[in-house]
């Protein structure tokens, strides 16, 4: 029964608000939004979720465990998109990702929040509203800082008289 009313919740109220918001280029509470592929349609499912980057990895704390659309699609399909904050800009980073069933889900939560007060607000949040929490790994193909940047490299070429 818990599961239902968040699933209402959060896809008709929450998701919705959330998702314009990353449209105009505003990120509320530390989230980013996942992108996988449908398991059965094919078509981009596009879902927020906590912001649980560290580096290269991106952490999830799905909050109704294997019954979460996204988790099912990733085990389906594990090629994701995830949308972050790179400097001043919003990108989409590739990324792969893993379903950690033996990963204990509330000590990885502690770790992404931290250090974060608002990765912290979303820990709480995921912890009043989920019922199975299950955790799941993104290993992110981050573009070279370099290009990230815009910083170009400029090649010196010495002459010899």
């Amino acid at each position: 029964m818990k599961i239902r009313l968040v699933r209402t919740v959060q896809r008709w109220v929450v998701n919705p608000v959330v998702r314009l918001l990353f449209a105009s280029n505003i990120n509320p509470l530390g989230l980013a939004i996942l992108e996988t592929r449908g398991r059965i349609s094919g078509q981009p499912r596009r879902t927020p979720v906590g912001n649980g980057r560290s580096g290269d990895d991106f952490w999830i704390i799905a909050e109704h465990g294997w019954s979460a659309g996204y988790v099912r699609n990733i085990v389906q399909n594990n090629a994701v998109r995830v949308r972050l904050r790179i400097g001043w800009r919003y990108r989409w980073i590739d990324g792969v990702a893993t379903v950690r069933p033996d990963d204990d889900p509330l000590a990885r939560q502690r770790r992404i929040a931290a250090w974060h007060p608002l990765r912290a607000i979303n820990a709480v949040n995921v912890r009043a509203m989920g019922a199975d929490l299950l955790s799941v790994h993104i290993a992110l193909s981050m573009p070279s800082k370099d290009r990230s940047h815009g910083v170009r490299t400029a090649l010196r070429l010495d002459t010899v008289a």
